[in-house]
């Protein structure tokens, strides 16, 4: 019989092997041989007898648990057997936490450390108490846009949408006697990155080779960060492939919409906020990968996430409130709805592979796509056409979406409507619009629709004393970005 997970030879005894009773006790139980080589022969030990009545007692006082120990003679040599069952509580060494991990015994540290202990003790980290944050530092604006989720979703009863918002955190069992828990601080505080490092999402575009060309991070609650994550990909990183079927305008994005929304809010609802690192996601000319710092039920492989199964939410507090915000489903079909929405979009399906860091997700770009927006790769201050055309002249144009779909027809230009999207996150000078716009120059058609969104009193001038200064530059007015915040609501702007 090899060596294997259940099973570990010695040679002879050392109170050092009690590490390996430890984590025999912390997996799933196992048997530690005193008397065999490496090769599983046995060499005997020769006070076999005085430690068949020391190690029951040694272990007990050093370990806190009680063992059977055997004794076994083979070709007149005596070797101890100490059979160790799995434990339900931790059990420690010295101070140390040891476990078996296949044919190995590994001490636990560090975030491996608190998933076993709060696994141990029946406790989830994002349903741990946090002090030092009350229900008064949480956003007032956050609840709102909650409480219009669940309002539309049927999730949530009446009583608990008019709730204070004290009262509504202790219905979603947000908080433990008088404390937050942390995924209350996730969900509804405007800052949780001042809590827990890497609660947040980092999206960049990649040439070939692997060059970072430009990035951004999006902060805020988890819900602002889901949704921001979504309109950031379709409006800045994804380009549609635009087509017309008569006079109607079809967009067509590389990810399905419903798939990216989904593996968004999968990564964000089921990572393991204990690793200090955000999710991320790569956008490249073929391709988007989107990490997750996350780690799967035990007894789970990547293979698992592929078949059916049932809901094992890593956050479960985090996944209910999602639930009733009408967000996810709490099925366990998350990855199905992605594949599914890959299928009936006709695009390659996704490649989930799961590492020590966490599970990565793969969409390919299908080669009609890529055929239909060549040349790809649009790069900060390159263009893509030529001088007059951007994106009034078809496919081959930046970014599109839904947003610029619908301003688009309030404009009655995709030009402006794109100067206006450009314009939401920083003002931006002519030449820095043009070049964003993939224009090698300040054309006459950007001009004209620069003053008219200044006409219009949609955007205006940085230095309005100074129309011509080198350094003027344009930004949104509240106007403006009124109406970009009711098209991204799908509604017509008044």
């Amino acid at each position: 019989m090899p060596e294997a997970q259940h099973t570990e030879w010695k040679e002879s005894w050392r109170d050092d092997h009690l590490r390996w009773v430890c984590g025999f006790a912390n997996a799933d139980g196992g048997a530690l041989h005193i008397g065999r080589n490496d090769r599983g022969e046995v060499v005997g030990v020769p006070d076999a007898r005085k430690l068949l009545e020391d190690l029951p007692n040694k272990i007990r006082d050093l370990l806190g648990i009680v063992v059977p120990v055997n004794l076994h003679q083979e070709a007149g040599k005596a070797w101890l057997e100490i059979v160790v069952p799995p434990y339900p509580s931790p059990i420690s060494y010295r101070g140390h936490y040891y476990q078996r991990i296949g044919s190995t015994n590994q001490e636990l540290k560090g975030a491996s450390l608190d998933r076993f202990l709060l696994r141990r003790y029946g406790r989830t980290w994002d349903g741990s108490p946090l002090p030092g944050v009350a229900a008064g530092d949480l956003s007032a604006v956050a609840f709102t846009r909650f409480r219009q989720q669940a309002e539309r979703s049927g999730r949530l009863d009446a009583a608990a949408l008019k709730a204070s918002d004290v009262e509504l955190l202790a219905k979603l069992k947000l908080t433990e006697g008088k404390y937050l828990k942390r995924a209350a601080v996730l969900l509804f505080h405007p800052d949780p990155l001042a809590f827990f490092t890497g609660a947040f999402v980092k999206v960049g575009f990649f040439r070939p080779g692997g060059d970072l060309v430009y990035h951004d991070e999006i902060n805020g609650d988890l819900f602002q960060q889901s949704q921001q994550t979504l309109d950031l990909l379709l409006t800045k990183y994804l380009k549609a492939a635009v087509s017309y079927e008569g006079i109607v305008r079809v967009e067509r994005f590389p990810v399905p919409r419903e798939a990216l929304r989904e593996a968004v809010l999968n990564a964000l609802v089921h990572r393991d906020y204990m690793i200090p690192a955000p999710v991320q996601i790569r956008v490249y000319d073929d391709r988007l990968v989107l990490w997750n710092p996350a780690v799967l039920p035990e007894g789970w492989t990547a293979a698992t996430l592929l078949t059916p199964h049932t809901s094992h939410p890593y956050n479960p507090e985090i996944a209910n409130a999602f639930f009733r915000a009408g967000e996810i489903e709490a099925w366990g079909r998350g990855i199905e709805r992605i594949f599914d929405a890959c299928r009936a979009a006709a695009t390659p399906l996704p490649q989930l592979r799961f590492d020590a860091g966490g599970v990565w997700v793969e969409f390919a770009f299908d080669e009609v796509y890529l055929r239909a927006l060549k040349p790809v790769a649009p790069e900060v201050g390159q263009p893509e056409s030529g001088p007059e055309s951007g994106p009034e002249s078809g496919p081959e144009s930046g970014p599109e979406s839904e947003v610029v779909a619908r301003l688009e027809s309030q404009l009655e230009s995709v030009l402006a409507a794109r100067v206006l999207l450009l314009l939401r996150n920083e003002p931006l000078g002519k030449a820095a619009l043009a070049s964003r716009l993939g224009h090698k120059t300040v054309s006459g058609k950007l001009n004209k629709q620069v003053r008219r969104l200044v006409a219009e009193n949609l955007i205006e001038p940085t230095l309005p004393d100074k129309p011509s200064s080198r350094l003027q530059k344009y930004r949104l007015t509240a106007r403006g970005t009124a109406m970009l915040a009711t098209m991204k609501q799908g509604d017509a702007a008044p």
